[in-house]
């Protein structure tokens, strides 16, 4: 029987790319479009397609930080105001609060499912606050009745940070198709589907798709695809705002076509490893992650284990006893108030946001991707036994 030292290194995460992907990035370059073109609306249709349509429109973008840039920036946010989002999150969901001038405001999250908790949304309302930016945290969705109703109530703009959050519902609707202003999805490398890097922003507004595609490129009144396959002499457009370089090329979004196509199955298999995880650790020291309510859908991006008190060894001790048996883990996240520049400049400290660092002290992220197999998920249940046991 091999030792754990003989096996190969098992990653946290790897992307599930197949001969399709390949083949439709090789012809994106042999087209001469390898920046955004034909690939890219077609990604953008297929995804709003995929999505249930109904007005829908998807704004594809290089990255979910430069969609969440976008979304804010077209919503109007600027300096003076506030924007509520959770403490336990990756930076990229309030920096671009601070690229406009205005200041976040870090709230703590439910004990249970680590999402942003709407009781501390409520009570972080000052005459400042113009919007709020839940996040579907590892692909489980936020109260997004209890945030709508908060927004309503108090005239307040939403943004979801969907990084997680691909095909995750909510009572039974897709994330995307909910009543927020926009909601941003991630293709990183990691995520549900990826096209290395990318993100889609995506709206029933008119007005804030409009503004979104005209600040992905440079504040231009037509895009370079439109400038440029224009059948009559077409060279004239208008700058109309000092704007970003966030779109897609066409090698990314003809990745992320086939993607698209494959995600049913992804999330069928992150499901099926999820409820592998649920069914072999329930015996040993851990707090697992809640699972999607009845009807809904879970995506799935993470699997978060934390440690209970009576764990026999330490969340870093645990990671290290891992990574000696050839697993590959992560931590998600240190919380934005442990960071320098958060906690410096807005004062924060542990004791303002107790279940997120209580979390952070506990938690692990374990390997849960499409290409695992079921030796490879073994591996990762034995060696936890081995550890916790």
């Amino acid at each position: 029987m091999n030792s754990p030292a003989d096996l190969p290194f098992l990653p946290f995460a790897r992307p599930d790319i197949g001969p399709a992907e390949i083949d439709a990035v090789s012809a994106a370059m042999r087209s001469g479009w390898v920046t955004t073109g034909p690939k890219t609306k077609e990604f953008e249709q297929a995804f709003t397609a995929f999505l249930g349509g109904g007005g829908l429109q998807s704004i594809a973008v290089n990255s979910a930080t430069a969609g969440l840039h976008l979304a804010l920036e077209a919503l109007g946010i600027g300096p003076g105001d506030e924007v509520i989002a959770p403490t336990l999150t990756f930076t990229a969901t309030v920096e671009v609060v601070r690229y406009l001038g205005a200041d976040p405001v870090l709230v703590d999250v439910d004990a249970v499912t680590l999402n942003i908790d709407p009781a501390k949304v409520r009570a972080a309302i000052t005459p400042r606050t113009k919007a709020i930016m839940p996040v579907h945290y590892g692909g489980l969705a936020c109260d997004m009745d209890a945030i709508l109703a908060i927004a309503k109530e108090h005239h307040l703009k939403v943004v979801e940070d969907a990084a997680h959050a691909l095909p995750t519902t909510w009572r039974g609707t897709l994330v995307g198709q909910l009543q927020s202003d926009v909601t941003v999805f991630s293709f990183y490398a990691n995520k549900t589907i990826t096209t290395g890097e990318g993100g889609m922003a995506v709206t029933h507004d008119p007005a804030l798709a409009q503004r979104m595609r005209t600040m992905r490129l440079h504040g231009m009144s037509r895009d370079a695809f439109d400038r440029f396959t224009s059948k009559t002499p077409a060279w004239y457009y208008e700058v109309v705002a000092p704007g970003f370089k966030y779109n897609m090329t066409d090698v990314a979004a003809a990745m992320g076509v086939e993607q698209l196509a494959r995600l049913p199955q992804f999330v069928q298999r992150r499901q099926d490893l999820a409820t592998r995880y649920h069914d072999q650790l329930a015996p040993l020291p851990l707090t697992l992650p809640a699972d999607a309510p009845q009807g809904d859908t879970h995506a799935w991006h993470l699997y978060v284990i934390r440690l209970r008190a009576d764990a026999p060894l330490g969340r870093d001790e645990v990671i290290q006893a891992l990574s000696d048996r050839g697993i590959g883990t992560s931590v998600h996240y240190v919380p934005l108030h442990r960071h320098p520049y958060w906690r410096d400049r807005y004062q924060l400290t542990p004791e303002m946001f107790p279940q997120a660092d209580a979390a952070y002290q506990a938690m692990i992220s374990i390997p849960l991707f499409t290409a695992m197999g079921d030796s490879d998920q073994d591996r990762v249940i034995a060696a936890l036994h081995e550890v916790l046991g």
